[in-house]
Formats: C-alpha cells, sequence, structure tokens
C-alpha cells in the first residue's frame, strides 16, 4: 500500500534523477565553469565553421550619408517631402526612432494622407506609426521584402557605421541620439517570435583596452549589462572583451510582420520606381515620406550619399549557440533562425551587389580560426 511519505520520498529523488540524467547527455558538462556562460546564465557554444556547412553567400549596399542620416522637411510645389534615410549600417536599428522624427515632422502639417517610398525597415516603420496617427497611407516600392536592402541587413540592435564622426554637427549627434532612444523602446515592445526580436548577449573582441570610442561607452544607459571582462571571464582566445546585451532583430521574420500590419490597418501598396521629382508631384498624396535609401542619391541629387557593400555568408542554423560576437579583426557572427550570420566587409563606394569569392573566403576562415580557438568543454 502507498503511503503519504512513500510519495513524499520519490519526490524527493526527481530532481536528482533529472540531474544525473542532464549529465549523461551533455559531454563536458562537469568541465564547464563561469566562464563557458553568458552573465544570464546561457551557455557558451563553439559555431561550427566550414565549407560544407555554408548554405548562402550574398552581398547588399548600406545607404550610407558622411554627414549621417536625413531626417528633414522641405516644401517643393504643393507637396510636403519628409527624407527619411541614409542610415548605413543602422538602417533596422534606428528605423523605429528615425521614423518616430519623421512622423514628427509630417504631423505638422494640416494633412491626413501620405505617401511613403520605400519598403524597407525605415519605410514600414513609418508608415506604421503614421497610421497609427490616424493617417492614410499608401507605400510606393519598387522592391517589396524578401527583396529590399534591409532583407540583407545583419539585424544587431546598435547603430554602428552610420556617419562619419569629422563630418557630423553636434545637432545632428543629438538627432542620432533621440532616434536610438526611441527606437529602443519601440523595439522592446516587440520582443518575441512574432517581430523576431530577442535580446542577446554580445562579446566585442576588441584589439586594445577600453579607450572611450564604443557605442556601448557613449551610450550606456542603451546597452545593459556591460562587463570588461578579464580572461578568466570567457571562453574566447583574446585579452580585451566587452560584454553587453542588444537586441537581434531577424529582417526575415521583422519585414514580413510589419507588412501583414500594415496591410492590417488597412494600407495599401503600389508597385512602383520613380525616375524624377516630377513624377513624385503628380502623385494625390500631399505628404511625401522619402525612405528610398540609396535611390535618394539619383532621386533627390544626394551627393553625400555613397553605397557601403557588405558581404554575408550563412552557415547552417545552430540553436545552441545564442550570443553574438563582433570585433574579431573585423568580423561578426550573429545566430539567426535561418542560419549563422558570419559578416566582416565593409567597402566603400562599391556598387555591385555580387558577391566576392576572396571576401567569402577571408569571412570564413577567420571566423574558423576565432572558434577554433575557443574554449567549449560541451564539445569533447
Amino acid at each position: 500500500m502507498i503511503s503519504r511519505r512513500n510519495i513524499l520520498q520519490a519526490a524527493s529523488l526527481i530532481p536528482l534523477a533529472a540531474a544525473v540524467s542532464a549529465c549523461a547527455v551533455t559531454p563536458g558538462a562537469g568541465l564547464a565553469s563561469r566562464r563557458n556562460y553568458t552573465p544570464s546564465g546561457l551557455p557558451l557554444r563553439r559555431v561550427h565553421v566550414s565549407e560544407d556547412r555554408v548554405i548562402r553567400t550574398i552581398a547588399g549596399l548600406r545607404p550610407f550619408r558622411r554627414n549621417g542620416f536625413n531626417v528633414s522637411a522641405e516644401r517643393r510645389n504643393d507637396k510636403v517631402i519628409v527624407h527619411n534615410y541614409g542610415h548605413g549600417g543602422g538602417g533596422i536599428t534606428l528605423s523605429w526612432g528615425s521614423s518616430h522624427l519623421a512622423m514628427e515632422l509630417a504631423s505638422k502639417t494640416p494633412h491626413k494622407q501620405c505617401a511613403v517610398l520605400g519598403c524597407g525597415a525605415l519605410g514600414l516603420t513609418a508608415a506604421r506609426l503614421m497610421q497609427d496617427q490616424g493617417w492614410q497611407v499608401t507605400i510606393y516600392a519598387r522592391d517589396l521584402p524578401p527583396h529590399t536592402t534591409s532583407n540583407v541587413a545583419g539585424g544587431q540592435w546598435s547603430a554602428t557605421s552610420v556617419f562619419d564622426r569629422p563630418e557630423v554637427s553636434a545637432a545632428f549627434l543629438s538627432q542620432y541620439e533621440l532616434a536610438m532612444q526611441h527606437s529602443y523602446r519601440y523595439f522592446q515592445n516587440l520582443v518575441g517570435p512574432r517581430y523576431g526580436v530577442r535580446w542577446i548577449s554580445n562579446y566585442h573582441v576588441l584589439p586594445q583596452a577600453l579607450n572611450g570610442e564604443t557605442l556601448p561607452e557613449q551610450y550606456p544607459y542603451l546597452y545593459p549589462q556591460r562587463i570588461d571582462m578579464a580572461r578568466d571571464q570567457h571562453p574566447f582566445d583574446a585579452d580585451h572583451v566587452y560584454h553587453y546585451d542588444t537586441m537581434l532583430v531577424e529582417p526575415a521574420i521583422f519585414l514580413p510582420a510589419l507588412t501583414e500590419d500594415f496591410h492590417t490597418a488597412g494600407g495599401k501598396i503600389v508597385i512602383r520606381e520613380f525616375h524624377s521629382q516630377s513624377e513624385l508631384m503628380n502623385l494625390q498624396e500631399p505628404v511625401i515620406i522619402n525612405s528610398t535609401g540609396l535611390g535618394a542619391k539619383t532621386l533627390f541629387n544626394d551627393q553625400n550619399m555613397l553605397a557601403i557593400k557588405g558581404q554575408l555568408s550563412f552557415l547552417l542554423p545552430q540553436p545552441e549557440v545564442d550570443y553574438i560576437i563582433v570585433g574579431n579583426n573585423g568580423h561578426y557572427m550573429f545566430p539567426r533562425s535561418d542560419g549563422v550570420l558570419l559578416g566582416g566587409s565593409f567597402d566603400r563606394d562599391i556598387y555591385d551587389t555580387t558577391p566576392d569569392e576572396t571576401t567569402r573566403r577571408r569571412i570564413i576562415s577567420g571566423h574558423r580560426a576565432f572558434f577554433m580557438r575557443m574554449d567549449d568543454p560541451w564539445s569533447v
């Protein structure tokens, strides 16, 4: 006959049994120390980098302005044009914040109908924010996701490669910080599988000790859990490693979700490419939000705009890898559900999106060497 004491005694053994079982299926777990876990307690696993794990290589063109992105308003004939473009490597990061600033400019007009040019991260976030303000919005775009520049972005929340420091004004830096603040808050509301946004540990591998020039040092309130790590606090073969948390945004999930939200709110998308400003003047909408990215170079004769080519290779997904590596001799790794992203190129004034084989081999070999030297007791 089973007594209450028998049940309690059996229950007390369950945690021990579970622990023994866990050890049996996780080789090397007993050899792991605190350096093998993120500050949030997740195991740091090695990325398996090899040619036979590469699933695709792509290249895209970042719309870079030497003096920073352009968020401004101007009147042309009977139209008000609100510019919202030129974010370099920070397009997704700054999307909600920059579009918030553009929305504020548009809201100073008496109108409630607008056209948005472009269907990438900047165009979609601008369109959604205008809808939230009660506007009737039509998006005009040559390309739709997954064929936009935003789809080629890595997705780490960090506004890097946005401007050339000597070229920017104090007024722009205030605008830049404000855009980051707004975007940081907007993205936190979207954390979860619906929009492909999650918090993640970042390990910034630096060539020397911190010198005050990194974004987490300059804007610490946007980068929680900052730790200047000693060698015994991380598993990487590097002397200078700086930890912080950011969000990771997966474009292949984020952009379709925004598109669906836009349609649900009554938005309309028209496939169209504009070749001149005179064509824009024929639109029926009195307010035009220009999120054309690199296209603004020709359409609005922006001589500050140039393309920066970035190339990415993706490995087969590794669900057990859940941290970011940046730095590492210019390389970076983001673990996404559509594959482990490996990057590390920044070629100015290049307008060809054909992947370069020499660059591809350099990125693969650089990551392979880095992760082969990583301490991963679970891989024994």
